[in-house]
């Protein structure tokens, strides 16, 4: 079944969609529900320097991003290693030997982590828009395709989008908690959060599109800002 099918099917569908919460939906909401306030305000405050300043330090957020996927990479491999069980030396062994790759691969990781941020935002409005969860990866693809394509071509652009999509996250999920914590809204952001589909998606691409905007505005007035 080629896209263009897959993407007909989904929209003939939209209306069919499942009350359950999608698998990223839901583990972010657990994240939010187990964090306490110290934890709330360092994502709000970290987020937002990435959020509006993210092109002043992004080489930092790029190997921190590699290192923690490498982290990742490691615990989940070695289940498939026979006799070694260390997960975490395993997750160390990944952190170390990601963060050392980004560093020389510093443009390609880059790129990387603009297609995916491409594909958060595209699977985000798939999600908003009602349409069919099976198929929420087609429109994931079709942002880390066009998010991969502009990020090669230009560097720049890379790298506001990776950084304000990642400050965003890290906010939204901050202000989640705040709102969790405090007993007047608690049970308003809950529901939204499970009942509405278009809220976390809104709260999370709006403010990427904020710093998107500040952020090129900052790079233009900097001239000497390159790799």
């Amino acid at each position: 079944m080629d896209y263009v099918t897959v993407l007909a099917v989904a929209a003939e569908n939209g209306s069919e969609v499942s009350n359950e919460t999608t698998p990223p939906v839901e583990a972010m909401w657990e994240l939010v529900t187990g964090m306490g306030l110290m934890e709330a305000l360092m994502f709000i405050a970290f987020g937002s320097v990435c959020l509006f300043y993210g092109w002043r330090v992004f080489k930092v957020l790029v190997v921190i991003a590699f290192a923690l996927l490498g982290m990742a990479a490691g615990t989940m491999a070695v289940s498939k290693i026979s006799g070694f069980d260390n997960r975490v030396a395993a997750g160390a062994i990944g952190m170390g030997l990601m963060a050392a790759l980004a560093i020389p691969l510093m443009r390609h990781a880059v790129a990387i982590l603009g297609a995916a941020a491409g594909g958060a935002m595209t699977a985000g409005l798939w999600y908003a828009c009602n349409l069919t969860d099976k198929y929420i990866w087609a429109g994931a693809l079709i942002g880390v395709i066009a998010g991969g394509m502009i990020s090669f071509i230009v560097f720049k652009i890379a790298v506001i989008l990776f950084t304000s999509m990642g400050g965003s996250g890290l906010m939204m999920v901050g202000m989640l908690a705040l709102l969790y914590l405090y007993p007047l809204t608690s049970e308003e952001i809950t529901s939204l959060v499970n009942e509405k589909r278009w809220f976390v998606p809104v709260a999370f691409i709006a403010p990427t599109i904020l710093g998107i905007i500040i952020q090129n505005k900052l790079v233009k007035t900097h001239k000497e800002w390159d790799l």
